[in-house]
């Protein structure tokens, strides 16, 4: 009992310091990618601790709301989002992380389809093409991930003989190649835009406004670290190894924002199946017939 209990108590912690952790690496991820950025487009750029001013004023910005659901809405994103986190620093189960994170997703696009704005509910319609397009592979990677370790629990990857990039490469391809489309990144930054002058007119978010978006970008780091530490679980062993290389394929997602322009939702679609849903399966097939 006292072993279980001290599991219990170091897990609370582990939460815990993700809880606070998190958010602070996101936010210093997301202002390296506006400062390196601009230095691409042959500007100074905004500090590096810029989003986290931007939050704080937002925060201090007068709570004005369309309806009384957007709140809700927008807490609902941070908390699966967050849930989704702790789920794997706590090394659970994949495959409920990936349901979980998708609940997140859907609390947004609910958020977004809440109000009259056409463009918000036009923002919400390509989010859920997004989602049709990374889901899949998604779902093929938790796949790939219990036909290697015989498990769906996160904690078997780190128990496992060796790194999962050797028996799941094409998987990691596949992840990498969607990975754009969930950062929301160019060229697949379809339901939001970073620019205001383009037709989205930002979108996903329009009539998120004060707190409301301050919590939405929050979780947008939540988001970033999570997917980080997805890169990570193919190179667990030794960690410092996978932090680096994660570090290295976020490098490599800024280079495609900024020298990529956004394409057609079909091209996406077919990319996404047939490239990311192509490798994964020719990848688990293979290791099916092994």
């Amino acid at each position: 009992m006292m072993i279980t209990d001290n599991a219990l108590l170091n897990n609370i912690i582990l939460a815990v310091v993700t809880i606070i952790v998190a958010p602070f690496l996101g936010g210093l991820l997301s202002g390296i990618d506006r400062k390196i950025s601009a230095r691409m487009q042959n500007r100074f750029g905004p500090p590096i601790f810029q989003p986290f001013f931007d939050v704080f004023k937002l925060l201090g910005k007068e709570r004005i709301a369309v309806n009384q659901t957007q709140m809700v809405y927008a807490f609902g994103y941070l908390f699966f989002a967050v849930a989704s986190l702790i789920m794997l620093v706590l090394k659970q189960d994949l495959l409920m992380l990936m349901f979980v994170l998708a609940f997140s997703n859907v609390s947004i696009i609910m958020g977004a389809m809440s109000v009259r704005s056409p463009y918000s509910k036009i923002g919400a319609q390509r989010e859920i093409i997004q989602m049709m397009s990374y889901e899949p592979v998604l779902l093929l990677m938790v796949v790939g991930v219990y036909l290697t370790t015989k498990s769906f629990m996160i904690d078997s990857i780190f128990t496992h003989g060796q790194p999962l990039l050797y028996n799941l490469p094409l998987v990691f391809l596949a992840f990498i190649f969607i990975l754009t489309i969930k950062l929301r990144k160019s060229p697949f930054d379809f339901s939001t835009s970073h620019h205001g002058h383009q037709e989205l007119i930002k979108g996903l978010t329009t009539e998120f406004s004060g707190p409301q978006l301050a919590v939405i970008e929050v979780t947008h780091w939540y988001e970033l670290v999570l997917l980080m530490g997805l890169i990570v679980l193919f190179f667990a062993k030794p960690l410092w190894v996978g932090i680096l290389i994660a570090l290295v394929c976020y490098f490599i997602e800024m280079v495609i924002d900024n020298i990529s322009a956004r394409v057609t939702w079909k091209w996406m679609l077919k990319a996404s199946w047939i490239v990311g849903i192509g490798a994964a399966m020719t990848n688990i097939i293979w290791l099916y017939l092994k």
